[in-house]
């Protein structure tokens, strides 16, 4: 977010969860550098802990939660330390996501790996997102962002379980839109396309030749950053945004006008 670019968050409650990753990382500092009280969840407790470290080194208010998103105790969790912490909750950002198993054809995908990424990035966005909304009514409204995937809109081969939950989080937020405008609550979607990862330099190094052909296919020549993705975010939990809500925004380079459909990566 460029420094021409304000937006206040003064006392409002944000959650984020998967903020341990490379694109909570950036959420969290980008809403603590607007003013946010920041809540981090995420299952890895160390990662969350450097984050709550640098961001309160900063100046910026925040506590973390290890929370698994995929189970319903630990999202209702998740919710009530916010409330606990700062009283009310304003914006939630499900951000926690995977995509696992390897890139397999369907019938050689593992129950095991489907079931897990079928429960942490749709399920997840579900349990958040219920107890949530409860709060944002009792608070006179909210937003929720959630994060799903280029992969939602336009499936690759061989990431069908992802592929199944991102469009599950596409339409999932549509239909949360439709039914919590009149409670003053926003929902939009963003559907990043490649992005930074943790581990991303072994990938580019492992893969440097399909690497190099993705790239070709991304008219501004690169991958995302963790910023790209905070920057839209930010902005769709704003009062910026106010009248927009059951939208799906893709974030990819211009990747979706120019790849192959075929194209494995």
């Amino acid at each position: 977010m460029s420094e021409s670019m304000k937006l206040d968050f003064k006392d409002k409650v944000v959650i984020i969860t998967g903020a341990g990753g490379i694109m909570g990382s950036a959420m969290s500092k980008e809403f603590a550098r607007n003013g946010a009280k920041v809540v981090g969840a995420d299952i890895a407790a160390e990662a969350l802990e450097n984050l709550v470290k640098e961001v309160r080194g900063a100046g910026g208010d925040m506590i973390g939660v290890q929370a698994d998103v995929g189970a319903k105790e630990s999202a209702s969790n998740l919710i009530d330390q916010a409330v606990k912490k700062y009283g009310r909750i304003d914006v939630l950002v499900n951000n926690a996501g995977v995509n696992i198993g390897g890139r397999k054809e369907i019938h050689e995908f593992a129950y095991e790996d489907w079931e897990k990424c079928i429960n942490i990035d749709l399920n997840g966005v579900f349990y958040c997102s219920k107890p949530a909304v409860h709060q944002m009514i009792k608070g006179g409204g909210g937003s929720i962002v959630n994060i799903a995937s280029i992969i939602g809109v336009t499936p690759a081969p061989l990431q069908s379980a992802f592929a199944a939950a991102k469009g599950g989080v596409v339409n999932l937020t549509r239909a949360m839109a439709a039914e919590l405008g009149k409670y003053n609550i926003r929902v939009n979607a963003i559907c990043p396309g490649s992005t930074e990862q943790k581990g991303s330099n072994a990938f580019k190094s492992s893969l440097k030749e399909n690497y190099e052909s993705h790239l070709s296919f991304i008219p501004l020549g690169r991958i995302g950053t963790g910023e790209d993705i905070s920057a839209l975010t930010c902005f769709l939990a704003s009062g910026e945004a106010s009248y927009i809500t059951g939208a799906v925004h893709v974030i990819d380079g211009g990747w979706i006008c120019h790849a192959p459909r075929n194209f494995r990566f």
